[in-house]
């Protein structure tokens, strides 16, 4: 599951696109921390960005995830806890002229039996007044998929995104944004780790377990609405949906709620409730009835292909204070953010359990710990 969220967000942060003016001259120190459903991630981040001229901003970001796991799908393949690390590199420019603004970047990220790379360009552009932005941003990824103990796999993946914004003022108290995008892969888009289950033709009370066998190409949509709507006492409500759907038969919402609260000129809190809900693949069964005759023959019993729900509670609060008195630092914060995930799986069963026959273990759900805690300073 790690590296199939890893590389989806990775490839979709590097669309992400400024509207308006440029980024303020900014440095971000991250840690973060994942505990949840034998897997463990965490690790550090820092972000650096600056203003070279009045109309030209570069950063640049390092990240890094220290992981180590003993899930579920370790466990029902026999294998022990494992440990890795992942690195990524990123830089961005973005120049503005008059109302547009253009950006570029390029990210990298490097594991022992993962690598990828991606490029994007996009362009954001004001009208009416500055009350309406239109965004348009394409990136292209790729990947080469490896497997720790097998130096014969070597297989690539390819990517591309091309994604619509348009974010409009709607009152002195409302933002409303709308977004779309489609992505397609192509090439290899499985985890070589992962297995699917079948029973045995010899022994139907036993399950033989096998490479996992996708579609070499996907193509995806979503589309989104988001609104801000700001309060008298300073205070705002958040509420984004988004609808995805995908040519493996999955469709998932996405509902999130949040509300931020000033406390003081200093103090500021931040809820936050999200709810996940998604079909699943085409291919997708936990316990198929035999073994794939051919490499057409898809079959997947990864968890995240499955139908289940999610919900998130999240919690913020930062501080705002003032280093020293000299002008070289104009402010900075600290923030803390902790997110408490559930996840309920409805067809996919826990094999771990071994006294019942197979497709009659108790469906599986899990739970995570989310942690970000950074420190930033303005200049």
């Amino acid at each position: 599951m790690i590296k199939i969220l890893t590389r989806v967000a990775l490839f979709l942060l590097a669309c992400q696109v400024n509207a308006t003016v440029l980024p303020e001259d900014r440095s971000d120190l991250l840690y973060h921390s994942y505990d949840g459903g034998g897997v463990t991630i965490d690790g550090p981040s820092l972000l650096v960005r600056k203003e070279l001229a009045s109309n030209i901003s570069i950063s640049g970001n390092y990240y890094i995830d220290y992981v180590s796991s003993a899930s579920i799908d370790v466990e029902v393949s026999g294998a022990s806890r494992y440990t890795e690390e992942r690195k990524e590199y990123s830089f961005n420019a973005d120049y503005l002229h008059e109302k547009t603004i253009m950006s570029a970047g390029f990210t990298t990220s490097l594991e022992n039996d993962y690598e990828a790379d991606t490029w994007f360009f996009g362009v954001s552009q004001d009208f009416f007044g500055d009350l309406s932005t239109l965004t348009l941003s394409y990136a292209s990824g790729s990947d080469i998929v490896m497997q720790t103990g097998n130096e014969s796999l070597r297989e690539e993946a390819e990517r591309q995104n091309l994604k619509f914004g348009w974010s409009q003022v709607l009152t002195a108290n409302l933002l409303l944004s709308l977004n779309y995008e489609v992505i397609t892969e192509e090439g290899y888009l499985n985890n070589p780790y992962r297995s699917y289950r079948f029973i045995d033709p010899l022994n139907p009370n036993n399950t033989v377990f096998e490479t996992e066998v996708y579609p070499d190409t996907r193509t995806s949509d979503a589309a989104a609405i988001a609104a801000n709507y700001y309060l008298p006492w300073r205070a705002a409500l958040h509420f984004h949906y988004r609808y995805f759907t995908d040519d493996w038969d999955i469709e998932a919402h996405t509902y999130t709620l949040g509300y931020t609260h000033p406390l003081s000129d200093k103090w500021i809190l931040d809820l936050t409730y999200r709810a996940y809900n998604q079909s699943n693949a085409y291919f997708y069964s936990d316990l198929h009835e035999f073994q794939a005759v051919d490499d057409k023959d898809f079959r997947a019993r990864d968890k995240e292909l499955s139908e289940y729900t999610s919900q998130t509670l999240g919690f913020g609060v930062s501080y705002d204070f003032k280093i020293g008195s000299g002008r070289l630092i104009q402010k900075s914060s600290i923030n803390l953010q902790y997110d408490y995930l559930t996840i309920d799986y409805d067809n996919f069963r826990d094999a771990r359990v071994t006294d019942v026959n197979p497709g009659d273990e108790p469906l599986y759900s899990q739970d995570a710990n989310v942690v970000r805690l950074f420190f930033s300073i303005w200049y």
